[in-house]
């Protein structure tokens, strides 16, 4: 006989499944699955613990549990792959919306992002992600103009690392990437979709050139229930 926490994930997760329990609605309280099911809140607690585990919920302290989105994109931890090429791939209908673009003196934050020695100039660049109609990424990107001369808003709606590439010339080499989940801010509820979502997944990039040269910062924040962050990683 199936162990009853077992019952319990496997029921609930099929209601997800089915869209019976809607993404972003709170599952019952503990107190009231365990009367449901005639078991001990730990047994529950199990449950809930590898529902969530396996991504379909969140639960967040205080507040109880929330259904995630179980139909999401893989986001490439290890590659470094534009919007426009990964979303192209994946024959999904994308749209960027330029929000911002902007030649500046780097601030506090970007120039010791950038680890710049003297102040320079920096292109400021937000844009919105839209995919099949939603808007699930907020990009924040800071290139320095010392190897970006110049941008277009075409460009920008197009693709940022086609153009350096094939019209600059720049040999794009890696990346170091920094994930961080962080409460929603007023920027991301105003431009993105599902505002009530209590968290955003945070990525930020640090892009290097061919010879080593730091010339570009990323703030790429997604709504956590459109995105699976994924790797591929060897032993050897």
């Amino acid at each position: 006989m199936e162990n009853i926490y077992l019952t319990i994930y496997h029921e609930l997760a099929e209601q997800i499944e089915k869209g019976k329990l809607k993404p972003g609605g709170k599952l019952p309280s503990e107190h009231d699955i365990s009367k449901q099911y005639q078991t001990s809140r730990e047994t529950v607690r199990k449950a809930l613990n590898l529902l969530s585990q396996n991504g379909y919920i969140q639960k967040i302290k205080g507040k109880g549990s929330f259904v995630l989105g179980i139909h999401r994109y893989d986001f490439p931890v290890s590659g470094l792959v534009g919007f426009k090429e990964l979303f192209s791939k994946l024959n999904k209908q994308w749209k960027t919306h330029v929000k911002k673009l902007e030649l500046k003196p780097a601030d506090p934050q970007i120039h010791a992002e950038l680890g710049l020695k003297r102040k320079e100039p920096v292109w400021e660049v937000v844009r919105i992600r839209e995919v099949n109609g939603e808007k699930i990424i907020l990009d924040k990107d800071y290139f320095r103009k010392a190897y970006v001369p110049e941008l277009t808003k075409e460009v920008c709606q197009d693709s940022i690392y086609e153009y350096l590439e094939k019209q600059c010339g720049l040999s794009i080499s890696f990346a170091k990437k920094v994930i961080t989940i962080e409460p929603m801010t007023e920027e991301d509820r105003n431009f993105l979709d599902h505002q009530k979502e209590p968290y955003v997944a945070v990525v930020r990039n640090y892009v290097f050139l061919e010879d080593n040269t730091l010339f570009q910062y990323t703030e790429s924040r997604h709504l956590p229930e459109k995105f699976r962050f994924v790797d591929f990683a060897r032993r050897h």
